[in-house]
């Protein structure tokens, strides 16, 4: 640029010349924004995601700075400066530079965790507490990456920086290990997506509940007795989930019946399947169902199998199916066996 300039004839001043370059420049990035702007900006448009089109307009200012720059510090070389001089300038605008291009990565990454990461939690049903964490998480790693690049501009060594940087992260990762531990375990869970909010779950057969929240650091569940249970993520990701919701919302209701020995099997089938039909909480799809479990000691053991709508009614239904089942029974004169002791009194001699 500077031959080109020199070549025209138009001054041998170092100071015109040097006016010149910086005002080409200053042509070239406005070239570049309209180009940016007009045509780039129109084509990213057309796309179904808006992420790119933050990212063009977020873009265009570290750009057309950087072009600008560029011709400055291409005019140090034409006016001459003393070379302490021209490193020092250098070192200013490459700091600038830093900081522009640092500010755009943080707004670029930032607007692709509120939109891409908050679709992507919304989708798996995940709660979205965690997004603010990870906006802190990439403000404090781009301010690190550009404190470490402008010492670097400065030829500051930074190797005693790097050692206290580890030395510190080995105390923090030492004192907040279960804490790290509860992160990763909530990343697991995000990645498995072995239940999302709303499901019914069961843990090592003892906590069951509906998942009312999922978080960075723990999850909560909400039993039968509106009981809220907070469980750390580190602990549900290594235990086993029965998910009751999953694959489909219906629930599978047992309900065992037995029978005296003299009763009329078939009838006593036809009377569980239609008072399955008759309960409002039970499926027409899949019908239900009867099966002969067992010859038990004293009665004949059958099971009623059918569907409910959710998980949350299993306890309801069964109940409804119970009463409705003793009610019948006891008008069709059905026997219910019960365990019996008879004691007999010997008159001694």
């Amino acid at each position: 640029m500077y031959d080109l300039v020199k070549s025209t004839g138009i001054s041998n001043s170092p100071i015109i010349i040097a006016l010149l370059i910086i005002l080409a420049y200053f042509l070239i990035a406005v070239i570049i924004d309209l180009f940016l702007n007009k045509v780039i900006k129109r084509l990213v448009s057309k796309t179904k995601t808006k992420f790119d089109d933050y990212f063009v307009s977020s873009i265009r200012l570290p750009v057309f700075i950087s072009i600008f720059l560029t011709g400055i510090i291409i005019s140090f070389d034409v006016i001459k400066l003393p070379k302490t001089d021209i490193s020092l300038y250098k070192s200013i605008i490459n700091t600038l530079l830093v900081l522009f291009w640092g500010i755009a990565a943080f707004r670029i990454i930032k607007n692709f965790v509120d939109k891409g990461i908050n679709k992507i939690f919304e989708f798996a049903g995940l709660q979205r507490d965690i997004i603010p964490l990870l906006v802190v998480i990439i403000r404090i790693v781009v301010i690190l990456a550009s404190i470490m690049t402008i010492l670097a501009v400065w030829k500051i060594d930074i190797t005693p920086f790097l050692a206290s940087a580890g030395i510190v992260s080995i105390i923090i990762a030492l004192a907040a290990k279960d804490t790290f531990a509860n992160l990763f375990g909530g990343i697991s869970l995000f990645l498995d997506k072995p239940f999302k909010i709303g499901d019914y779950i069961e843990l090592d057969d003892k906590d069951r509940g509906e998942v009312v929240f999922i978080g960075a650091r723990s999850t909560r569940i909400k039993t039968r007795d509106d009981i809220l249970i907070t469980i750390p993520n580190s602990i549900i990701a290594n235990s086993k989930i029965v998910n009751e919701s999953a694959p489909v919302r219906n629930f599978r209701v047992r309900v065992p019946v037995s029978i005296s020995y003299d009763s009329d099997i078939d009838r006593v089938e036809q009377i569980l399947i239609d008072l399955a039909k008759q309960n409002e909480n039970v499926l027409p799809d899949p019908v239900p169902r009867v099966r002969f479990r067992a010859f038990g000691d004293s009665s004949l053991n059958l099971e009623l199998l059918c569907w409910a709508h959710e998980p949350a009614i299993r306890g309801l239904t069964i109940h409804e199916l119970n009463k409705a089942i003793y009610k019948k029974f006891k008008d069709e004169g059905i026997q219910i066996p019960f365990n019996q002791l008879d004691v007999h009194f010997k008159n001694k001699p």
